[in-house]
């Protein structure tokens, strides 16, 4: 198999784009650094390309360490002729090679082996033969040997088709057929165990859908059931046919007396051998599938996540709901250090409204709070109520958000917790993680497992070395492309970062803490664990704001730095200019002499020289200022004032395969089915919108009882 080529047939993507990028992730770099700043390299590969390319590299050399492993026990065998060596060479996934190794295979004890050890494999040959004239009852009686088991002449002739029946088993030729025929044409039917009782699985009580064609939501749901014990699974497929096939296959003269005993053996392979394996591998082919989608969803919306914006320069109430243990309030300023902590006791049982309001009141005042972050978990409803009802009596202008709180409790609870805020019991610790993810979402995220962040579909269902490996990209990413501060990131910021591991982070803010800042970028070669390879890795990435030379806080990699300072001069700029921010002609000057000219005269490619120059327009920025901001409220609404028709702006919270999950200000987030999403065909709801995107929307349903509520996007 050409790797290189197969992987730029599968992303669309040049050869020499390939080749390069393979090179570059062996020889040890990062996806970040290698999207970042090897673009010239690679074409431009984007970030999400060159994980799917390294991720296909990866599987695709599985392939071929299973054709090599093959090849080798096959050979050790003295079995490996010239067409083997082909079929192997032909073979493009780890079934095909399994299939062909299949008859070499090490076996146990089976009807077949039991019947060639009593002798009667010349009497499979006698039937495979399929001689017209041939007398099978005689030639059966001649196999007939009661010392080794086979007492009567249909003994023997059930022998022979049971080794005729293994042996179209073990044909890979057949294997590959029958699968891909069940994977293009078979269909995944569920029933219910107990069709009376009611569960969220009804709607797949009586369910059948193509096998090629079921979306990956409905599959891992299906599973799920079964896994619970609500539903019993199978795949339906046109036996007959198959078995049709394989008849035509093995049958030479359907007139020969041998050809009945033929057939027979070939419809037992299919029924007994074949189908329970190929059902299990075309499963596991969808669900992995399935869940390789799921994993993509997850994997959007993780990413989209971390990159909202953040609410800066902000005094934040962080305001955690509860009933009876009383709502958890923590006032942090706008750079996140804790101000205040306190309980109040508004929602049921306690009902202490009036000395709730007082407590918050004075804490709003004295602190001079702007905005109140309240988490959207148990009785958030109530809280959000009353908070909306307290802003309308204070004196300065304050709003409220709803804030997801998912993972807050397992952040509260970890040991990184209690390193932060060893004064804080983990539920105070909660509030301040809700008030912290508004003013800076990424940096509050990176501290809590990304499976317990809440905005994937099934994510308990999945492998979880491939989701973890997969949701650690996504971080590693996120946080590389905002950049950190390296005097003011925290550890578990640091170690997000291309090229820095949990160790060297902890080292980093260690030399931080003894050194009491870091005065530029180059001391970072100072830090325990940090060699060449990592420096070059991860420095392009940090941020020193204070430095004396300026490029130290933007995204320009030290190898750059020449090449910007000469950019600079060559159109009549200084380095103050760039401090100064007064440098806004320079993209225009640099295109009047021409991008080519000038990436040529300074010593870098042309896309390196268009980062260099957008970084120098704006040292220092946050990608993520130039998205929308989150939207802040004064007032609340109820599922039940909802009525069909209303218009209303929301945010989008999670988005599935199905549809969107949008916050319009209500307890209950509303549902845009995929089919409501957009006035064109969408495949993915992803292709449509993306987690944190405000957008507007019309109720067309909504049923307070059930919590749902149904709406549509208006374009």
């Amino acid at each position: 198999m050409d790797i290189i080529k197969r992987i730029s047939a599968e992303l669309n993507i040049k050869p020499s784009q390939t080749e390069a990028a393979v090179r570059l992730i062996d020889e040890g770099n990062t996806v970040p650094f290698i999207a970042r700043y090897r673009k010239e390299a690679t074409g431009s590969l984007t970030d999400e390309q060159l994980r799917a390319l390294s991720e296909r590299l990866t599987a695709l050399r599985s392939v071929e360490e299973r054709r090599e492993d093959v090849r080798r026990l096959i050979g050790e065998q003295g079995k490996l002729t010239p067409e083997i060596e082909a079929a192997l060479d032909r073979a493009e996934s780890v079934a095909e090679i399994d299939d062909i190794y299949r008859p070499y295979r090490p076996k146990r004890r089976t009807r077949a082996s039991v019947a060639a050890e009593q002798g009667l494999s010349p009497l499979a040959e006698i039937l495979l033969a399929q001689e017209k004239g041939a007398d099978i009852q005689k030639a059966a009686e001649g196999f007939i040997n009661e010392e080794l088991g086979v007492s009567t002449a249909e003994a023997a002739l059930a022998g022979a088709r049971d080794i005729i029946a293994e042996r179209v088993s073990d044909t890979a030729e057949f294997r590959k057929w029958i699968r891909d025929y069940t994977f293009d044409t078979g269909r995944i039917v569920s029933k219910a165990k107990n069709p009376d009782v009611d569960t969220v699985y009804r709607l797949y009580y009586d369910f059948s859908e193509q096998i090629s064609k079921i979306p990956s939501h409905r599959m891992l749901a299906i599973n799920r059931g079964e896994r619970e014990g609500v539903l019993s699974v199978r795949i339906e497929v046109d036996e007959d046919f198959i078995k049709g096939y394989l008849n035509g296959q093995m049958v030479t003269d359907i007139s020969a007396p041998a050809a009945k005993h033929v057939i027979m053996a070939a419809e037992d392979a299919y029924d007994r051998l074949i189908a329970p394996s190929v059902s299990n591998e075309v499963r596991g082919a969808v669900t992995e599938k399935a869940q390789d989608q799921a994993i993509d969803v997850f994997r959007e919306n993780l990413k989209n996540l971390l990159l909202q914006p953040p609410v800066r320069g902000r005094v934040v109430m962080g305001f955690d709901p509860a009933y009876r243990t009383g709502c958890k309030i923590a006032v942090v300023n706008d750079v996140g250090d804790v101000l205040a902590t306190s309980v109040v006791y508004p929602t049921p049982p306690q009902n202490k409204t009036e000395e709730a309001r007082r407590i918050l009141t004075n804490l709003i005042n004295t602190f001079k709070v702007d905005i109140i972050s309240i988490g959207n978990g148990t009785a958030s409803k109530e809280s959000e109520i009353f908070v909306a009802d307290l802003i309308k009596s204070q004196s300065r202008k304050v709003s409220y958000i709803m804030t997801s709180e998912a993972g807050a409790s397992v952040y509260s609870a970890s040991k990184l917790a209690s390193e932060e805020f060893p004064e804080f019991d983990v539920s105070l610790r909660s509030a301040i993680s809700i008030a912290r993810r508004l003013q800076d979402p990424l940096a509050e995220l990176v501290k809590i497992d990304p499976k317990a962040i809440g905005v994937g579909q099934y994510q308990h269902d999945m492998d979880p070395k491939k989701l973890s490996e997969s949701l650690g990209g996504v971080v590693e990413s996120c946080v590389s492309s905002v950049g950190a501060d390296l005097n003011t990131a925290s550890v578990s910021l640091l170690s997000h970062i291309a090229g820095i591991n949990a160790r060297t982070a902890a080292n980093i803010y260690e030399y931080r803490v003894s050194n009491s800042r870091f005065k530029k970028r180059s001391d970072l070669k100072r830090v325990k664990g940090i060699g060449e390879k990592a420096y070059t890795q991860c420095i392009g990435f940090l941020r020193v704001p204070e430095s004396s030379e300026v490029l130290d806080n933007t995204a320009v990699h030290p190898e750059s730095y020449e090449a910007a300072k000469k950019l600079l001069k060559l159109v009549d700029y200084s380095e103050a200019d760039v401090k100064n921010r007064k440098v806004d002609e320079l993209a225009e000057r640099v295109s009047q002499l021409g991008w080519e000219s000038v990436a040529s005269a300074v010593g870098v490619g042309t896309p390196t020289l268009k980062d260099i120059v957008s970084e120098l327009l704006k040292p220092g920025r946050d990608p993520r200022d130039e998205l929308p901001k989150p939207q802040l409220r004064t007032d609340v609404l109820d599922i039940s004032s909802l009525k069909p028709g209303m218009e209303l702006v929301g945010t989008v919270r999670n988005v599935a395969d199905f549809g969107a999950f949008v916050d319009i200000g209500v307890h209950q987030d509303g549902l845009v089915h995929i089919s409501k999403l957009s006035n064109k065909f969408v495949k993915r709801a992803m292709d449509a919108v993306s987690i944190g995107d405000i957008i507007k929307v019309r109720v067309i349903e909504a049923d307070a009882e059930k919590k749902r509520i149904s709406l549509e996007r208006i374009m």
